[in-house]
């Protein structure tokens, strides 16, 4: 035991202090394993009163004891980012198990037991190389959310659609393998959220639309025989796609209306249309109206800007964080109500769904006016990072970390669990990490340091009407586009809402003190410009430090939206 203890003091001191959680991760980790022949000490299944417990970022550890099934008080079990193969039956015996994170690994199948684990809310296997899921996963009566992300699965088990996982409310299946969704993706009366993207659907069931409170859909990627479907749900909002299958699709009566009922539509618009007086200009009023309720993005290409705008990538960040895509917006209107909480919100919810909690990109936004040409995006040494965090003082890079997880110790003992907010939760993402990536402007001052803080020296305030906007990922330069395109539609549809809205604008005496001036040349210059809900976005080139281009941003090819509520003008 003396040994164990000597090379696993995380372990004593839990079993000293009788601690609920633990957490086991960091560059050390490898080496203790391998001293212990890739085997997790026997003392770690001896803490029966732990009810957290994460093992992550293990390049050495490939398999578990079946002793893991004597922590009978756990609740949530996180093994990510490790390099496993095989889970035990024992998982099974975990009867208290709500949270199970087997992210990251290299499983390619799943235990049956894991059905029955009955108080599970949280599956996540994404990253992983699974073929299929054992059935009877709808036993787990209490299932919210599945994480099905990045594996080869080619079908859902059968039963998983199924009215006994009524709170189920998000399935993310992107980048698999899946042929069909199956009709009774409709009994799932609690799903809010649906990401099938890049998979190989050929069609989307009618049904889908019976499951009354989703609200985001992905079916990005997917070869759909019907091309007007598909073009739709590269652009559009839920609600139309959704509204297309309740009405059957192309014609209107294969879906989920009755015959009769379509046909007693048909003669209603027919008595409409006689006793309608005949215009001339009916047909041109009626697209002037649709084109009203579109949204409008004009692109300004950068030839036609007044100041081009570059931003340039250091080779250094090839190996940390390579890829970035920027692009400037302007039009917003923050100034009514609560325009700036939104899109503030927004922002927070794009990174953590489609961001997958900053795993795969992060967002940054900047107020263009307080932003100091030209930019460099680099990699350096924690020691040599000077950042200004939102809402804190000047600290370099590395005294930031260190200051974050004392931090994140002390929430985790007042509050006497393992899960931490703010930026805290985003600290392991830099694990093991020698550079970190930073933008930096002409002052030598970095303003953003992804993947944890922007600068406050050009943070968004409610006066701001034009935003600089940057998504870096070390995924793949596609995240980083996909997440600017899913940002630049919720700007869109929050600047819509915000205009009909009419909410009364405010500006706090401190902004007015701390920014004197702007607001009035916004006004003045938005007003010129007549743009009302329009947005103008701007490209950015990107080039490497001897100019070479890396990325435009928006391309052609970028910001295809269907036509049935953008409206871009190239």
């Amino acid at each position: 035991m003396a040994a164990v203890s000597s090379a696993w003091p995380e372990i004593e001191k839990a079993e000293r202090e009788k601690r609920r959680e633990l957490v086991l991760q960091g560059p050390g980790l490898d080496a203790k394993l391998r001293q212990c022949d890739g085997k997790l000490p026997s003392a770690l299944f001896g803490l029966s009163l732990l009810n957290y417990l994460e093992v992550s970022g293990c390049s050495e550890l490939r398999e578990l004891p079946g002793e893991l099934g004597l922590l009978s008080h756990l609740q949530s079990l996180v093994l990510c980012r490790d390099r496993l193969r095989g889970i035990p039956g024992a998982l099974g015996k975990l009867q208290a198990l709500r949270v199970l994170d087997l992210s990251g690994n290299e499983l390619e199948e799943l235990p049956g037991e894991l059905v029955h684990l009955l108080e599970l809310c949280t599956l996540n296997v994404s990253c992983n190389r699974l073929r299929d899921l054992p059935s009877g996963l709808e036993r787990c009566t209490k299932l919210a959310g599945i994480n099905l992300s990045k594996n080869r699965i080619s079908a859902f088990p059968p039963g998983l659609f199924s009215c006994q996982l009524a709170l189920l409310a998000s399935i993310t299946a992107a980048d698999n393998q899946i042929q069909e969704l199956g009709e009774d993706i409709g009994l799932l009366q609690g799903l809010k959220n649906l990401d099938l993207s890049n998979n190989q659907l050929t069609e989307i069931p009618c049904e889908l639309a019976d499951c009354c409170k989703l609200k985001d859909i992905n079916f990005k990627g997917n070869k759909l025989k019907d091309k007007r479907l598909e073009k739709m749900v590269n652009g559009c909002q839920t609600k139309s796609v959704l509204e297309y299958l309740r009405v059957g699709g192309r014609g209107g009566g294969k879906g989920k209306k009755t015959e009769n009922a379509t046909k007693e539509e048909a003669k209603d618009k027919k008595k409409k249309r006689e006793r309608k007086p005949k215009k001339d200009s009916g047909g041109d009023e009626e697209d002037a109206e649709e084109e009203l309720n579109r949204m409008t993005l004009r692109i300004l290409h950068i030839s036609e800007a007044a100041a081009p705008i570059t931003v340039k990538a250091s080779a250094n960040t090839k190996d940390v964080r390579p890829y970035i895509v920027c692009c400037v917006v302007r039009g917003m209107s923050l100034k009514p109500g609560n325009a700036l909480k939104r899109f503030l919100a927004a922002q927070t919810k794009l990174h953590e769904d489609i961001c997958d909690k900053r795993t795969i990109a992060t967002v940054a936004t900047h107020d263009l006016r307080l932003v100091k040409w030209p930019l460099l995006y680099d990699a350096r040494p924690s020691k040599d990072i000077k950042v200004v965090p939102l809402g804190r003082k000047e600290i370099l890079a590395k005294d930031l970390v260190r200051q974050l997880q004392f931090e994140a110790e002390e929430q985790r003992k007042q509050k006497k669990r393992q899960n931490v907010s703010g930026l805290h939760k985003y600290l392991h993402l830099l694990d093991g990490k020698e550079l970190y990536p930073c933008l930096i402007d002409a002052e030598d001052t970095v303003i953003s340091f992804p993947p944890i803080t922007n600068s406050d020296k050009t943070k968004i305030w409610k006066s701001t009407s034009d935003l600089f906007l940057e998504v870096t990922s070390s995924s793949s330069l596609q995240i980083c586009k996909d997440v600017m395109e899913s940002l630049i539609i919720k700007m869109a549809e929050l600047n819509k809402f915000t205009l009909e809205n009419k909410e009364e604008e405010v500006i706090s005496d401190s902004e007015r003190e701390e920014h004197p001036g702007p607001h009035e040349s916004t006004d003045l210059q938005s007003a010129e410009s007549g743009t009302g809900s329009q947005l103008l976005v701007e490209q950015v080139r990107v080039t490497d430090t001897e100019g070479n281009l890396k990325v435009l941003y928006p391309s052609k090819t970028d910001l295809n939206l269907s036509s049935c509520l953008f409206l871009v003008i190239r």
